[in-house]
């Protein structure tokens, strides 16, 4: 299909980078295939990451991928000639199998399709529990998924935080690629998607400790509260406990920052403010999945726990 909309905007793009000379760590490109198609999983944590997410695809192998994106922001004037001219993909979160089926038959064609398996953005920064749609997507149409994460981004542009791309000037940004997963390793919805999660989980920890910490008196909202920052903790009911990492015993500084963070959070989400600032995610809370590189052990009991929500539906028929 011709590109006369993707490839200026990628120029764009990688030229806006370049302006706020964003410090780009790029790792994991040898994963990325020259041809066939695959499912790309990333992680959510700011605005920028499906402009972010493209650049080892484009780096490497000149591949674009199409993003699946809210219905909503195809519907818009300013950028709904955008995404459509990008051969993205609309998702209607009420009737949800015809994108399915879309995104279906451009995996099988060879294309690249990209699903942010949380749906939006966490102020926590970690992962959320995936669903096992991008797990089935994949295996329907019998093509790798390849995982990937980004880290740092969330410094740039991000939901409930001021916009202030002066300040965003020179940050280091995380972009890691992981093995392809092979399709049959997906087979089973449950426990594919567990498997995708771990390893997911895997390379955000390998991230997270590669990135450069906070400055001591800098602004640390953007670090989670495990790793001593000030982001809101995670959810209890989103956590996935792994046996065979023993969870660090939390300091005195990080416990009282997390705690107060927290009341602060719950205290703001009576009334407006960023929780109710328009979602710009470019994947439906149907399409949840993720990934690591390296030998992939079995999921834990805990993992299959958070991939596999008892209220989500079948598949749909295609």
């Amino acid at each position: 299909m011709a590109e006369y909309v993707y490839r200026p905007v990628i120029s764009v793009a990688l030229g806006l980078f370049r302006t706020l000379d964003l410090k780009l760590d790029v790792r994991g490109q040898e994963n990325i295939p020259a041809t066939g198609g695959a499912v790309v999983l990333m992680n959510h944590i700011s605005y920028l990451d499906f402009a972010l997410a493209g650049v080892p695809f484009w780096q490497a192998q000149k591949r674009m991928v199409r993003f699946m994106a809210k219905k909503s922001t195809f519907d818009s004037k300013v950028t709904g000639p955008l995404m459509r001219g990008m051969h993205h993909i609309p998702v209607d979160r009420d009737a949800g199998a015809a994108s399915l089926r879309v995104a279906i038959e451009r995996l099988r064609a060879g294309e690249l399709v990209g699903v942010f398996p949380e749906a939006t953005i966490h102020p926590h920064y970690c992962l959320a529990p995936f669903k096992s749609g991008a797990t089935r997507m994949a295996a329907m149409a019998n093509v790798p998924v390849i995982p990937m994460i980004l880290w740092g981004s969330q410094r740039v542009m991000t939901k409930g935080q001021p916009r202030n791309l002066r300040k965003a000037r020179h940050t280091p940004i995380s972009l890691t690629v992981g093995a392809p997963i092979p399709p049959a390793e997906l087979a089973d919805a449950t426990a594919g998607t567990a498997l995708l999660y771990e390893t997911m989980s895997t390379m955000l920890d390998d991230a997270q400790r590669r990135y450069p910490p906070p400055a001591p008196g800098a602004p640390d909202w953007w670090q989670p509260a495990h790793l001593g920052g000030s982001a809101p903790p995670r959810p209890r009911d989103a956590v996935v406990v792994r046996p065979d990492v023993p969870a660090p015993a939390p300091t005195a500084t990080a416990t009282a920052t997390a705690t107060a963070t927290a009341t602060a959070t719950a205290e703001a989400s009576d009334g407006p403010g960023a929780a109710d600032a328009p979602e710009a995610s470019p994947t439906p809370a149907l399409l949840k999945v993720a990934e690591q590189p390296g030998p992939r052990p079995a999921p834990t009991d805990a993992a299959r726990v958070a991939a596999a929500p008892a209220e989500e539906s079948a598949p749909p028929a295609i």
